[in-house]
């Protein structure tokens, strides 16, 4: 079950790696485009934009049908939300780390107050 979660993820995070997929997803959150539409914004053939909408579609985020000779495709936001759940965990690894800093900085600021009042006693 783990190496099947492990490969979804791998997928996932390899698809999100290029900009240009990215984008293509910010694209489809508004709702259902065509590949033509996906591609004119990079200005790209349809068989390079349908080359991304492939490595989308095998990582689950995106949904494709065609209709004639148009394709269209639609977001699919299942698996950016498993991908957000793994990096939660992490977030709280550094939410914690950053508190624990955090406390250390106030307590050596503590410190050093304390310090500066003791030298502005002295005569």
């Amino acid at each position: 079950m783990v190496e099947k979660q492990s490969a979804a993820l791998d997928g996932v995070f390899h698809a999100l790696s290029c900009g240009t997929r990215r984008a293509m997803l910010h694209a489809l959150s508004e709702g259902e485009l065509s590949v033509s539409a996906l591609a004119k914004p990079f200005s790209m053939s349809l068989a390079g934009a349908s080359k991304h909408v492939k490595v989308l579609e095998a990582a689950g985020l995106v949904r494709r049908r065609v209709e004639g000779r148009t394709h269209y495709c639609r977001l699919e936001a299942a698996r950016l939300a498993e991908a957000e759940a793994w990096l939660r965990h992490y977030e709280r690894f550094w939410t914690k780390r950053l508190d624990t800093l955090e406390a250390l900085l106030t307590a050596e600021d503590e410190v050093a107050g304390q310090k500066e009042a003791v030298r502005e006693r002295k005569p």
